[in-house]
């Protein structure tokens, strides 16, 4: 009779014979698991230089860096990551340079997950490199519903926002308060047109009209034509759903050719960094949706003094957002005791979530991480009581309700 083999003793022969990365990576850390290469590297790509780069850009380094540093500082000896590193590459806002790059930080720089990537047509690069690579992509910056929708793949997870939750918050409060005819401005590439589908949608739900949907190049810095355009059917609403420097330009022109008194301003994606380039007063009164605030408790607050401290600046939502993903990502790489992508996924997959970024968070089937997200409304230049305290949250719309069911586009 055969004598049988421990379980142990058949997974450490099956491994032998196998490369490494198929067993969970390089030989075991200090702390205890496998890790391949011997550390954690977390890849960082998204604007450092265009029209998104102060929403995120070089500063989500540092929140990322907080978030290692944090890791280090709870597991202290007990860590499975001993060593993480950090590397990051510019896409330019471009989907074939975000496809480059992505490759580079899988095969050359050994990254075991890439964070942030603004610019949809990028993060949906990036998800089938990922996919491919059998490699994880936490999306914060980009808000397609594609990512887990039709590009839905179980390597990648949509962590802060999409353009859906924008649009049920924003569009859908804007009409019920008397918003009810609109035209919608949108840069014409993926988030754009997403954007665009999805606030005609929340519009049209809540029993307003959409006049006109006027597509712009990306990105742009003169808007008057499409602001014009946009005017010529009296709506209630004119909606502009650019981001970063597109929005900042849109906002200033608007207000130039005075249409302040003209139409309602909503803005479909609306970051603190954003208000404060163009100054507060020129977005006064103006309502969105945020998925994070710096400001809106003591817990919020301490965290972005420390990353005031570090930067000189108040964090955005994707600072904060950029921060979360790796924390979760490298406590689930703890709890897995490996960073093999299979490991750490399920790790993360039904996590429920509570820190500075995620309330009521959790990861959902389709890697969609829903939460808690705000109503917002700029305040006026008399009720700013400190620099970067700019908005008023007038309502928090519960995680279950902030956004879709999951698609049955979705199959992973």
């Amino acid at each position: 009779m055969r004598s049988k083999k421990p379980a142990a003793a058949v997974a450490a022969a099956v491994c032998g014979s196998l490369a490494l990365a198929a067993c969970g990576g390089g030989g075991p850390s200090s702390g205890g698991g496998k890790l391949s290469n011997d550390k954690v590297v977390l890849g960082l790509l998204n604007d450092q230089s265009g029209v998104y780069k102060d929403l995120s850009g070089p500063n989500a380094k540092i929140a990322i860096q907080m978030a290692i540093d944090d890791y280090k500082a709870k597991y202290g000896a007990k860590a499975v990551a001993k060593t993480i590193e950090i590397v990051t590459a510019d896409h330019q806002n471009k989907p074939d340079i975000a496809n480059t790059k992505a490759q580079e930080m899988y095969d050359r720089q050994n990254a075991d997950v890439i964070l942030d990537v603004p610019t949809s047509s990028a993060a949906l690069a990036v998800a089938s490199q990922a996919k491919a690579k059998k490699k994880l992509f936490i999306d914060v910056t980009a808000g397609t519903t594609k990512l887990t929708g039709s590009a839905c793949n179980k390597y990648t997870y949509a962590w802060a926002y999409d353009t859906a939750m924008l649009a049920k918050g924003t569009g859908t409060t804007v009409v019920k308060k008397g918003g009810k005819s609109w035209s919608i401005v949108y840069p014409d590439y993926a988030f754009g047109q997403d954007m665009q589908k999805s606030f005609t949608k929340a519009v049209t739900d809540a029993g307003g009209t959409v006049q006109q949907n006027i597509p712009t190049p990306f990105p742009n810095d003169n808007f008057a034509t499409f602001i014009t355009k946009a005017a010529s059917t009296n709506p209630k609403v004119i909606g502009i759903m650019a981001a970063g420097g597109d929005l900042i330009n849109f906002v200033k022109q608007y207000n130039q050719a005075g249409m302040q008194s003209k139409a309602q301003l909503a803005v479909g994606l609306m970051f603190i960094t954003d208000i404060h380039s163009l100054g507060v007063d020129q977005f006064a009164g103006t309502s969105f949706t945020d998925p994070w605030y710096w400001n809106l408790d003591a817990k919020n607050r301490a965290w972005a003094d420390k990353f005031q401290a570090k930067t000189n600046t108040r964090p955005s939502f994707a600072h904060a957002g950029n921060y979360s993903a790796a924390m979760n990502y490298l406590e689930a790489v703890q709890a897995a005791g490996t960073d093999a992508s299979e490991a750490v996924i399920k790790a993360l997959d039904g996590k429920k979530i509570n820190d500075i970024f995620l309330r009521n968070g959790e990861v959902r089937s389709d890697h969609r991480v829903i939460h808690d997200v705000y109503l917002a409304k700029v305040k006026s230049k008399n009720q700013v009581k400190e620099p970067w305290d700019y908005e008023q949250i007038v309502e928090t719309i519960p995680a279950a309700d902030a956004f879709e069911p999951v698609s049955p586009d979705c199959h992973m």
